[in-house]
């Protein structure tokens, strides 16, 4: 059978490519390419987001670097879900927020860029409508007139579905203006088809390959594609069983009470299995703190 083949939308395997001291040309030819900028100059930079309360989890960037005129941050999202716009704006903001005010005054000139490669946009209706949006989306902070509060922040979300399909269309154009953004889902044979004709998708190409063969990132990944099978198993699980209790208990005590303790039973019971308590706040939807006092 053969071994399956991990590409780019993975953020793990992004980072063991585009993070690499050695691949910082291939980076660069990537933020040339989606940002229409000359890059003189990259810095990679830390990864952890900054945080001024402890009682914050810290968060690592998937990747952060600064160069000449920007600091830019790559957010990889393999799949679409409510919170991911808003805990990604969180980042680019607080970066922005402990930057820009440092020195004698505030920095107007650097751009604080965020790029989100993201999958599963296109089917995801809440944020994004086929008929109206663009599969490359540009958010700034601009008044009901278009004009600019602050021209130094800016959110790019590139719908990668729409990139992935882009190389079956034959539209070979389109394909060479895009092709460091498709390359990075593509599987090994058509990458093969699509370095004959450049030299930084073959580096590429021999690096996410690498990346493959490596059996620390094979199990980090198999580790991590079973922990999300278990989440998704145990939430489908214990959400039947939260609402089956919650609709009895609420014919006596009221719908809306019956089913907020039907999720807390559910809890105490995952809380039972020793399940971690972060899976179970994802699972039930209450907090940490509620959890721990159950």
């Amino acid at each position: 059978m053969e071994e399956k083949f991990y590409t780019c939308k993975k953020d793990r395997a992004f980072k063991e490519v585009f993070m690499k001291e050695e691949n910082k040309e291939l980076l660069i030819a990537l933020l040339e390419s989606v940002l229409d900028i000359k890059i003189k100059e990259l810095k990679y930079l830390n990864l952890e987001k900054n945080t001024d309360n402890i009682n914050i989890r810290s968060k690592r960037f998937d990747l952060h670097v600064k160069t000449n005129s920007e600091n830019i941050q790559i957010e990889v999202n393999s799949q679409m879900h409510d919170y991911i716009r808003p805990r990604n704006a969180s980042f680019l903001f607080d970066t922005y927020s402990h930057k820009v005010g440092v020195g004698e005054k505030y920095d107007e000139k650097t751009l604080f860029v965020q790029i989100n490669f993201t999958y599963g946009l296109g089917s995801y209706s809440k944020y994004f409508n086929k008929e109206e949006d663009e599969n490359i989306n540009v958010f700034m902070l601009r008044n009901n007139k278009g004009k600019p509060f602050i021209d130094n922040l800016k959110l790019i979300e590139f719908n990668m579905d729409y990139f992935t399909k882009l190389w079956y269309s034959n539209d070979e154009k389109m394909v060479d203006k895009y092709k460091y953004i498709i390359m990075m889902n593509l599987g090994k044979k058509d990458l093969e088809k699509l370095s004959k004709k450049d030299k930084v998708v073959e580096r590429y190409m021999s690096e996410i390959e690498r990346v493959n063969e490596d059996p620390d990132f094979r199990e980090y990944i198999s580790a991590e594609e079973d922990a999300r099978k278990i989440e998704n198993s145990l939430r489908d699980e214990y959400r039947e069983e939260g609402l089956a209790e919650g609709r009895a208990k609420g014919l006596a005590e009221g719908r809306t009470e019956g089913i907020k303790e039907g999720i807390k039973e559910t809890a105490r019971k995952m809380k039972e299995e020793k399940i971690d308590t972060s899976i179970i706040s994802k699972v039930t939807g209450l907090t940490i703190e509620e959890i721990e006092n159950l």
